[in-house]
């Protein structure tokens, strides 16, 4: 008698370890078929969410939890989600076999309001990648772990490095990006246009880029532009003008590390005129062929650099009060 029940037992033993065995292997190769028959990750539901991420599990799942619709007003889910798109095509391309035991899907709130209830979610999106939880693979905490979403829209290329570094170790399919054929066309028509544009204007338009009277008015008008301090004041974000507690406005700043932003315009209108001033001097009126024309015009021009210099010492004084030079009549 205890011959024949050891041998029905030892006959049942692996019927009974078979029925015990767990149904992930079942329900990743149908997930799986799912995945790789379609072009992006799989479209789950409260349902099938439940069903996928169902402890125990031989497999790991990225689920995107998102809410693409305009009435949701979640711009940063539809920025990301042909992002999301690339990674699901591009681990379907390279992983047919399932090899890395790995499934993609996306909830979205309009499928999954009691998903996002469940978990208390109050923001979109969310991603998550569930470990398996039995087999050689699994890990000892089974809590899922969240990528970062803080720094704006990921790339496909971020999210694909994050999801390989909680996979074990071995070969992953690589990201590929399908050739975009409306902007290859795009750029390619606006590179032979602008070197049409070129090749039709270039007998107008190179004489005037070679003007050497061009060049240095531009020289000029960015050196006195920066000179003045004019990054000074997108730097420290100065006001235009300020009270001089009188009733009055005080057009320049006392001391140099601060200043006004007409102060600016000032100065550069006054380095402009000084500057304009000096080429007259050195360039226009050596040309003048009457005497006494350039005689006047050496004598106002002369005029005109004492006088915008002394204006330009007594703007000096008020940035700097111990200042003890000044030239009349400033």
């Amino acid at each position: 008698m205890r011959v024949s029940l050891a041998l029905v037992l030892g006959f049942l033993l692996p019927w009974f370890c078979v029925a015990a065995k767990p149904k992930t292997a079942g329900r990743f190769e149908q997930y799986r078929a799912k995945f790789t028959s379609g072009s992006s990750p799989l479209k789950l539901d409260d349902a099938s969410y439940e069903q996928l991420t169902a402890t125990p599990r031989d497999y790991s799942v990225v689920v995107l939890l998102t809410a693409l619709e305009a009435r949701f007003g979640c711009q940063l889910c539809r920025d990301f989600q042909p992002e999301w798109d690339v990674v699901g095509k591009s681990w379907i391309r390279g992983s047919k076999r399932g090899d890395n035991r790995l499934l993609l899907g996306t909830l979205d709130f309009a499928d999954g309001k009691g998903t996002f209830q469940k978990l208390m979610l109050q923001t979109a999106p969310i991603l998550m990648l569930f470990p398996p939880t039995i087999g050689p693979e699994a890990k000892s905490d089974a809590q899922a772990i969240r990528y970062d979403f803080t720094m704006g829209p990921q790339s496909a290329e971020h999210v694909h490095d994050w999801i390989i570094r909680h996979l074990p170790a071995g070969p992953k399919p690589a990201i590929y990006r399908p050739v975009n054929y409306v902007r290859l066309i795009t750029i390619t028509t606006a590179i032979l246009g602008i070197v049409s544009f070129f090749s039709v204007a270039a007998p107008y338009f190179i004489p005037f880029m070679q003007n050497r009277n061009l060049w240095a008015a531009i020289s000029l008008i960015t050196i006195l532009l920066f000179t003045s301090g004019h990054m000074f004041n997108h730097i420290r974000k100065v006001p235009y003008v300020a009270g001089d507690g009188r009733g009055g406005i005080s057009y320049f700043a006392g001391g140099f590390s601060n200043q006004f932003g007409l102060e600016t315009q000032i100065v550069a209108a006054m380095y402009g005129t000084l500057s304009f001033a000096t080429i007259a001097l050195a360039l226009k009126v050596p040309r003048m062929i009457d005497p006494k024309k350039q005689q006047i015009a050496v004598f106002i021009w002369g005029a005109v650099v004492f006088g915008m210099y002394s204006f330009l010492l007594s703007v000096f004084r008020i940035k700097n009060g111990g200042y003890p030079f000044h030239l009349p009549p400033f």
